[in-house]
Order: C-alpha cells, then structure tokens, then sequence
C-alpha cells in the first residue's frame, strides 16, 4: 500500500505560484495513477488533478486547467503540482492519493495530513 506525505504549501499573493510535493512510500507507487484534491475551509473535498502510471495522461479539473500541472518523478517516488496564477479561492489544504480513475472518484488507501495553500493578499 502507498503512503503519502504532503508538501510545499504555504502563503502567497494572488497571482503568485506555489509547487507542492508528495512523496509516496512503497515500491508499488510506479504501478499506481496518482491525484491531488483539495479541502476548503466549510466545503467538501474536490479532485484538483491526476495522472498515470507513466506520467504520459494528465487530467485537471475545469476550475485550475491552465493554471496547474501535475507531474511525477517515478525514480523518486514524488507527484507534484505546480500551481501558478493562484486566486483566493485555490486556498484550502491539499491532499494527494493513488486513484483508479481520472477524476478519482475512487481512491486508493488513506488520505495524509496534506499541506494548506493560503492565497491572499
């Protein structure tokens, strides 16, 4: 089973960029699609991003595509999301997890203790 620490968040102005990291244990985590999601405060949690085993399919939520790239470094068993032109609604704690399919309504595991993005000015 793959286990996940989050990282990289922080507090950035609108229009700023952030790039978190989740590094992942377990030799399997080449085998798995992996996503990130995100928590806002009083809301429920949303599927941000996610791409496969190879990092060759990516696909992003409606409300970041443009802005954010997912990527992976298999060799480092790391996914990353750079976020760029941030908006204070990006702000919330985010969460990655291996995942069965694009939109990951079905998720793999449990969720870390994820990283918190506070976009504001």
């Amino acid at each position: 089973q793959v286990q996940v620490v989050e990282s990289g968040g922080g507090l950035v102005q609108p229009g700023g960029s952030l790039r978190l990291s989740c590094a992942a244990s377990g030799r399997t985590f080449s085998s798995y699609r992996m996503a990130w999601f995100r928590q806002a405060p009083g809301k429920e949690r949303e599927f941000v991003a996610s791409i496969s085993k190879s990092g060759g399919s990516t696909y992003y939520a409606d409300s970041v595509k443009g802005r954010f790239t997912i990527s992976r470094d298999n060799a480092k068993n790391t996914v990353y999301l750079q976020m760029n032109s941030l908006k204070p609604e990006d702000t919330a704690v985010y969460y990655c997890k291996p995942v069965l399919d694009d939109t990951g309504r079905t998720s793999i595991g449990s969720w870390g203790q994820g990283t918190q993005v506070t976009v504001s000015s």
